[in-house]
């Protein structure tokens, strides 16, 4: 049977459990930040992702041709390629880079001044594919006998680097909510542990009047859960300000400025708290039991 001297068991139950304390200021602190780290390493994960998609996307379908020939016969090799495109299957377009984009290309490795005009740069042929794709082997044997110094570059290189980095940026991320998460239930096992010594007299006499070790047990339980959620939800609201406040994606600051949410992702850290209270209850009820089997 269970004993309620104090009108209610629920009640009587919350008087176990000091209101404040260290305990109380632990449980809430440590919450508070850890939900605050987990926003941003699920703004890591998720930002990550879009990244490996726009960087598949973006090179997927794309190619490049590189002509490297003497002055002479560049434009003949030029015109080569351009009619192979033209009745090569899996093209969707293809054009010639001028020396403007070609000047473009280079500013960020030699600078603005650099003297395009005076340097034996090879031509440039981009081409998009259509979802078909190209047959990029058939293309470069006939590039080969119809423009010897024609070169395809189908960015496979390129992608395939590229993407597998994003996608280990992602599971690092994960891997960082998980490791968050279990350091959250190991310091909320010590402030139950810590609060359950402090009150093993209490304890102890609630066993004598006939309290059940699950009664006592649930008082812990609910108390810590509950500052588990307050502080979760603090430290959830916090984070989601500093990403929201953090630049907005933008083609020249890369990866760094587009960390963060969209659209519907920013409802994903509303479910840091909800889980915060889940690893605080099962935290709580197992130091709690474990710590009543050992008071007598």
């Amino acid at each position: 049977m269970r004993f309620n001297p104090f009108g209610s068991e629920l009640s009587t139950a919350d008087r176990v459990v000091p209101p404040t304390g260290f305990t109380a200021n632990l449980t809430v602190l440590t919450s508070a930040a850890m939900a605050f780290l987990a926003v941003f390493a699920l703004a890591l994960s998720l930002a990550s992702g879009r990244l490996a998609d726009r960087w598949s996307e973006a090179l997927a379908r794309s190619a490049t041709i590189r002509i490297s020939a003497p002055p002479d016969q560049m434009e003949t090799q030029l015109r080569a390629v351009l009619d192979a495109l033209e009745t090569t299957p899996g093209v969707a377009s293809y054009r010639a880079m001028d020396e403007g984009e070609m000047r473009k290309l280079l500013d960020p490795w030699f600078g603005p001044d650099l003297p395009v005009d005076t340097l034996p740069l090879p031509k440039l042929v981009e081409l998009t594919e259509t979802g078909q794709g190209i047959d990029a082997e058939g293309l470069r044997l006939r590039l080969a006998a119809e423009a010897p110094g024609a070169v395809l570059d189908d960015h496979t290189r390129w992608r395939k680097p590229l993407i597998a980095a994003a996608s280990r940026l992602r599971l690092l991320g994960w891997l960082s909510l998980v490791l968050i998460g279990g350091a959250m239930a190991g310091m909320i096992t010590l402030a139950a542990q810590a609060a359950l010594a402090a009150n093993g007299q209490v304890i102890r006499t609630l066993r004598l009047v006939g309290a059940q070790d699950a009664f006592i047990a649930g008082a812990f339980v609910r108390r810590f859960t509950k500052r588990a959620g307050a502080g979760a939800t603090l430290g959830t609201a916090l984070g989601m300000a500093a990403v929201a406040a953090l630049p907005a994606a933008d083609a020249a600051g890369g990866f760094l400025t587009g960390l963060g949410f969209t659209g519907w992702g920013w409802l994903w850290p509303l479910a840091l708290p909800v889980l915060a209270a889940l690893v605080a209850f099962g935290a709580t009820r197992a130091a709690a039991l474990r710590m009543l089997r050992g008071i007598r």
